[in-house]
């Protein structure tokens, strides 16, 4: 069950967002780690933000994939719409970080499609 895979791989896409924004300039001060985010600026203040989104969209993934093999559904669907929402997260972090919006909103969407589809494919 690659998508229960997923759910562990996708962890670790806030915690590189997360280092790249506490190294993307000298003076981190692990002290005090939300104040020195909030006054990052740049590629580094894209990252945290690209950080803060993913934990508003995780509980719904991981739950999602639960759901769907409570449900019975298709094993291999709910596989590839996992490797979906974690593409598209990866894909989402990186075009925040490059300031591509456009990009940034399409991998949003595609991710977010997965995550409903989780939902929807046992009906």
């Amino acid at each position: 069950m690659l998508s229960y895979q997923c759910i562990v791989i996708s962890l670790f896409i806030p915690i590189i967002s997360a280092a790249f924004a506490k190294f993307s300039i000298k003076g981190y001060n692990n002290k005090n780690p939300r104040e020195f985010l909030g006054n990052l600026k740049g590629h580094g203040k894209r990252a945290n933000f690209a950080q803060i989104n993913f934990y508003e969209t995780f509980p719904a993934f991981a739950i999602g994939v639960v759901v769907a093999h409570q449900l019975n559904a298709s094993v291999s669907t709910i596989d590839q719409l996992a490797i979906i929402y974690v593409l598209a997260r990866i894909g989402y972090a990186f075009f925040y970080i490059m300031d591509n919006h456009i990009l940034r909103t399409l991998s949003w969407f595609i991710a977010f499609s997965a995550i409903l589809g989780l939902y929807f494919i046992s009906f």
